[in-house]
């Protein structure tokens, strides 16, 4: 699902701490929602309303086997939130790096 057509926004859903566990816990199997919901301290009902956002972001895919839902990751949308932070990364380095600089020239003044 491309991320125009999403109904949610890959950071609209990855911006709750729950739906960041879920994926993390999606992420190593493919699993029911009894299963993912015995990993929260909230309702199986509330469980699948996370899952909903982050089926509705592309970040969940879900398939029927026989009566269950199984859920698991989709990280086609993560990688784009990726290349989108990457560029943010510069400015990241510089600041480090500035700080850096800072911290080693404070150092030497002390001597």
């Amino acid at each position: 699902m491309a991320a125009s057509s999403a109904k949610h926004d890959v950071f609209q859903a990855i911006a709750d701490p729950t739906r960041r566990k879920l994926l993390k816990l999606l992420s190593k199997e493919e699993m029911p929602v009894t299963a993912i919901s015995e990993h929260f301290p909230i309702s199986r009902t509330a469980v699948s309303k996370h899952l909903r956002v982050l089926a509705d972001a592309g970040l969940v895919k879900e398939r029927k086997v026989g009566r269950e839902t199984r859920y698991k990751l989709e990280p086609e949308p993560l990688y784009e939130l990726k290349d989108w932070l990457q560029y943010f990364e510069l400015f990241w380095e510089n600041k480090l790096s500035a700080l850096r600089l800072f911290v080693e020239a404070d150092g030497k003044e002390d001597e």
